[in-house]
């Protein structure tokens, strides 16, 4: 097996209708997902995240471009990747007259795993979730939540080599989205590597070793979440209510990021004084808090990640 579990050279995609242009999904996507790793694809509804993630795990065709899975073209030949790889699809829903415990079994026996190892596996990973209380119950009578936790305990039991989730917490609370974030942290200290989509930034954040920013079908920006905070400029963050028309003002004190009525100055703590004492003349409420993810965000798209196409 080579080094990598994921690489990915110049993938596009584009999107023939019958009426109307074409519509360019991806444009020439290039990464690189080392073995154990998890890494993240960060972006707004629509970046082109989930059309590449589809076409990784094999459920897509790209229009060009090559991915490999350990060695062996994905596009070219699905068959043989498809026995390495696990899939939380965004649209994915539990068969509607399984249970969680049937729906979990069902999928490891038709993956070839023995009577008693796909036992073993199907509790372990319903209590991870969670969903001991509802193992048993028909998957259509569950919430929109704990059939999300149902794919994704699904997913996880299989401990497959490479795992590929899109949007893997979306309809979780916050409790059930941090049990997804140890067991997918636990995945990969056994060998497992992951490549999700999400645009939560705190769970990028929290759970990638890298991430990689997707905007409008391209790789904007790569690294890690601290390389990428750290392009901004500065480490503290002097956030200033109805501060856009004040920008000249605050211009020579670091990087302005333009969010809405609000105005984030990224600067270093020796300004931090100065910017304050500004803000108060001017009558403009501010605070203070370090760098985060959004404001990186925000600086390499020119928009917020909840803001539409």
């Amino acid at each position: 097996m080579t080094q990598d579990a994921i690489r990915a050279e110049e993938v596009r995609k584009v999107y023939r209708p019958r009426s109307g242009p074409p519509v360019e999904a991806l444009l020439g996507v290039s990464l690189r997902v080392g073995a154990g790793e998890r890494v993240a694809l960060l972006g707004r509804n629509g970046a082109g995240k989930t059309t590449f993630l589809r076409i990784a795990s094999t459920l897509l065709t790209a229009t060009s471009g090559r991915v490999e899975v350990f060695g062996l073209d994905a596009i070219a030949t699905p068959e043989r990747v498809r026995p390495l790889i696990a899939v939380v699809p965004q649209e994915g829903k539990p068969f509607f007259h399984l249970s969680p415990r049937e729906q979990v079994y069902s999928y490891l026996r038709a993956r070839g795993l023995d009577a008693r190892t796909a036992k073993a596996r199907t509790e372990e990973s319903l209590a991870l979730m969670g969903l001991e209380e509802v193992a048993n119950r028909l998957s259509i009578t569950l919430s929109g939540g704990q059939r999300q936790r149902t794919m994704v305990a699904t997913v996880i039991a299989t401990e497959a080599p490479v795992l590929f989730l899109d949007e893997p917490t979306i309809g979780m609370d916050p409790f059930a989205r941090r049990s997804v974030w140890e067991s997918l942290r636990a995945l990969t200290r056994k060998g497992s590597t992951i490549l999700l989509t999400t645009h939560y930034l705190d769970e990028a954040e929290a759970l990638s070793d890298r991430l990689y920013i997707i905007e409008q079908g391209r790789v904007l920006v790569e690294g890690t979440s601290a390389e990428i905070k750290n392009r901004v400029g500065g480490s503290v963050r002097v956030t200033v209510t109805n501060g856009p028309t004040a920008s000249p003002t605050f211009a020579s004190f670091g990087t302005l990021v333009p969010d809405g009525e609000r105005l984030h100055i990224i600067t270093t703590p020796e300004r931090l004084n100065e910017i304050l004492q500004l803000a108060l003349q001017r009558h403009l409420p501010a605070t203070v808090g370090p760098v985060t993810l959004e404001e990186a965000f925000l600086s390499e798209v020119g928009r917020s990640i909840d803001a539409e196409n």
